[in-house]
């Protein structure tokens, strides 16, 4: 890894707590797997965050819609400037790989917001709203549809949407021209599956979707026929929980290791972290190891840039913990105290410039 200098930006939700920092910045200790607060910035109720994909912004949901910023040379935020989303508070959110639009996911109206972003990094007019229609199987949770997750597939024609409501993935295709969608495909999950979180391999064959409500990743294939319809195939489904798990648990997390090596999830209630190796030719997973994080409610799990370290955000214990883990020997031992954070969602590392 050299002496590369990395930051660690962690997205909170804020009420509750009276500061109102709802971004905190990390500087990262790699050799020794820690991190130390380096910035807080002023935001409310941070459900997610992500970088564009040329590494020069950062985007937040927060209570207001969206917010913009500029990242700084030392990984500081410089705020650019934030836009309403016309509805309630998001639940996820990324760009396309062209970092011309940035998607949206409501999980509380299931509403689909699509906006352009400016040649600055800045947050411009919305272009597309899309709301799920339908009922899902389970009354009590799942009467209505919910949108967790989107993301473009790697050749930046398609958007997936996970719908957990409804147990299916809406693929929409993008026009680059205009923002809009026109949807042309759906990827159907097992009822009662609730499709949480997806995310595409490196080199875009592969798309790897992990269910909360029966705790599993389904791995597809990804292609385009002669017509340039999108086709997904299943090819294989790995339980992220260990056979002896605790019962009512909900899979969280999907994070892919910087190399694209390895894939890690988190499971609420059993309170685990659970790591697979990725074949690079087929795209199959392979446990590595399912282990307890030391806290509640791991909301986010990731590797460090060196997989030799693992960070857990435990979400209802208001922590971060800390992991040495050794892929071939399949162990994950707790390295140093927690860090107090509160509420904590989504956790991205970045490298310096």
């Amino acid at each position: 890894m050299g002496k590369e200098k990395y930051v660690a930006y962690v997205s909170t939700y804020t009420y509750g707590n009276k500061s109102g920092h709802g971004i905190r910045i990390y500087d990262v200790d790699m050799e020794n797997g820690r991190f130390s607060e380096k910035d807080q910035v002023q935001i409310t109720n941070s459900s997610y965050v992500t970088i564009s994909h040329n590494q020069k912004y950062l985007y937040s949901i927060t209570d207001f819609g969206v917010e913009s910023y500029k990242i700084l040379k030392d990984g500081s935020l410089e705020v650019l400037n934030h836009a309403h989303i016309n509805g309630m508070r998001g639940r996820h959110l990324s760009t396309d790989y062209e970092d011309h639009f940035l998607f949206v996911a409501g999980y509380h109206d299931a509403k689909l917001t699509v906006l352009q972003v400016n040649e600055d990094g800045s947050i411009g007019e919305i272009t597309e709203e899309i709301f799920h229609k339908g009922l899902g199987s389970i009354a009590e949770r799942n009467f209505r549809p919910h949108i967790s997750c989107v993301k473009m597939t790697r050749d930046n024609k398609f958007l997936c949407a996970a719908d957990p409501g409804m147990d299916h993935v809406v693929v929409y295709e993008l026009n680059h021209a205009t923002g809009k969608l026109r949807q042309v495909d759906i990827i159907r999950s097992e009822q009662e599956s609730g499709p949480h979180h997806l995310k595409f391999s490196k080199d875009g064959k592969y798309l790897y979707i992990v269910h909360e409500l029966k705790n599993y990743i389904d791995v597809y294939t990804y292609d385009q026929d002669s017509h340039g319809i999108p086709v997904f195939e299943k090819i294989q489904n790995v339980p992220t929980l260990n056979t002896y798990h605790a019962s009512g648990s909900a899979a969280c997390a999907l994070n892919f290791s910087e190399d694209f090596q390895y894939i890690c999830s988190s499971n609420a209630g059993d309170n685990s972290a659970v790591v697979y190796s990725i074949d690079q030719e087929s795209g199959m997973l392979n446990k590595c190891f399912c282990l307890p994080v030391s806290g509640d409610y791991p909301k986010d799990v990731t590797l460090f840039p060196d997989n030799k370290h693992l960070v857990s955000l435990n979400h209802e214990s208001d922590t971060m913990t800390f992991f040495s883990v050794n892929m071939e020997k399949g162990t994950m031992v707790m390295n140093g105290k927690e860090l107090r954070v509160d509420q904590p969602n989504c956790i991205i590392f970045y490298r310096l410039k």
